[in-house]
This record gives structure tokens, sequence and C-alpha cells, in this order.
């Protein structure tokens, strides 16, 4: 007893006792005050995409879809659209739109993916919608081409074509070609079903299956000089290769015949 009184009364105790203390303040803060503050980091960043995104929708927007998103005569709503859409409309450059038409084409990006995503935090702060997929969601790797070519063919080849083409529909309108399109724009199409597409979300076609789409799409698409018949014809399908046949080939033979028939007149008369 008299030993531990005496190490209790010992010069550096406090000094132990003062370290061992601050020792488990700082376990305990560790392990709690940084989920805080990335929450709230988190949540700063957030908000200062949305205010710098309402910045640029009053400056390109707000003339055609009003100055709170809720739509004119000149272009429809925006309220519930989500980030996916707006990160498809402005990142394949239809939208801003350059002139009033059946529909907005697709060219150049006028904004940066930057302000893209603030643009996209700002409407979806306008109401809940599809949000911007990652990369995990919509990379096509190890997802099977046969099945989405099967998904495809039931779900998208009325309109895009057998190998995604495109084709024309009414009213000036079209299916646009998907050569070229980006896989995370092809998943956020299908999500948000933009202008005469209609929408398939996860409840529809689940993200397996639109990775399967992808795989299909980017298998059959620029791949011209791998077409197993030979020469394609655009890969328009039965009814271009059929009119080819019967317009081209077979005025061909005709006038084939013909020549022969006036050469072998002309043979006898001679």
């Amino acid at each position: 007893m008299k030993k531990l009184s005496a190490r209790r009364r010992h010069p550096l105790a406090a000094l132990v006792v003062l370290l061992f203390a601050l020792a488990a303040t700082g376990g305990l803060y560790a392990a709690f005050a940084p989920a805080d503050e990335a929450k709230a980091d988190t949540s700063a960043s957030q908000s200062l995409a949305i205010t710098e995104g309402e910045k640029l929708y009053a400056t390109g927007c707000s003339s055609c879809h009003g100055t709170g998103g809720q739509g004119t005569s000149d272009g429809p709503t925006l309220v519930g659209v989500g980030a996916a859409a707006v990160d498809f409309q402005v990142g394949t450059g239809r939208m801003p739109a350059q002139s009033p038409g059946a529909q907005a084409p697709k060219k150049p990006q006028v904004y940066t993916q930057a302000q893209i995503d603030q643009l996209a935090a700002y409407v979806a702060s306008l109401g809940p919608g599809p949000s911007i997929p990652t990369e995990e969601e919509y990379d096509p790797t190890g997802a099977s081409s046969a099945a989405g070519g099967e998904l495809f063919r039931t779900n998208c080849a009325q309109c895009h074509n057998f190998t995604g083409e495109g084709g024309a529909l009414t009213n000036g309108k079209y299916a646009p070609s998907l050569d070229g399109v980006s896989d995370k724009h092809i998943y956020e199409a299908m999500l948000t079903g933009p202008q005469n597409m209609p929408a398939f979300p996860d409840s529809v076609l689940p993200p397996e299956e639109k990775r399967e789409i992808i795989a299909y799409v980017n298998d059959v698409q620029g791949e011209d000089e791998k077409s197993p018949g030979g020469f394609k014809l655009g890969g328009f399908g039965p009814v271009a290769e059929g009119m080819f046949a019967w317009t081209i080939v077979l005025a061909l033979l005709i006038g084939v015949a013909v020549w022969v028939a006036a050469r072998t007149a002309k043979a006898r008369k001679s």
C-alpha cells in the first residue's frame, strides 16, 4: 500500500494521466469526427453546385423551361426529370436547342462537364428523378452481348433498327443512330426516355439488362468490314436490302437482257 501511494504521488503521475486522456480523446475524434466532416464537406459542395447551376440555368435554360423549371409553351417542365436527363441532353449537345423543331439533334456540347454537373445538380434539386449513373452501372464489361441482342430486338429495334442505325418516325421525328454514342449516354437514354423514346426504369429493365444492351450495341456498331454477308447496305435490314435487290439488281439484269437481245438481233440481220 505504501508503494502504491508513493507511485500515485509521483510527479509524473499527473502527466501520464493527461497523456492518456488526450490519447483517448484523439481516438474518439478520429473515429467519429471525420464522417461528420465528410458529410458537411459533401453538403457544402452540393450546395455550391446547385447555386452555380442555378446561375447557368437562368442564363441558358430559363427562357424555354421557365425560371423555376416549371416549363413554358416552348419547353417542358424539368421538375422530376432528374440529373441523368440533364447529363444526357446537355452532354450530347441537344440542349440548349438552337431552334424549335420536331426534335433536337445531337451536336457539339456547349458546356463543360463541370458546368453540366452543376446544371444537373440544380435540376435534381427541383424534384426527385434518376441520378447520373456511375461507371460501374453502365460499364458493359462481362455483360452478355447475345442476351443484349435479344433485348435490343424486343425493345429497341422497332425504332433504332436491329443494328442501331436509326430510322424515321412520324411528323419529321426520327430515332437517331447509336454509332459513336458513349456507354453512359446510352444508359441514361434508357433510364430517362429522351424526346420520343420511352423510359426504361430499373423496374422495367434492370441495370444488368441495360449493360447487356450496351454490350450488343458496341458489338454491332462500326463494323462494316466484319459484316458476314458483305456490304451491309447501311444495316437498315431486309426492307432496304430487298429494295436494293429489286430496284438496282433487277434493273441491271433487265438492262443486260435488253443489250444481249439487241446484239443478237443485229447479228442476225448482218
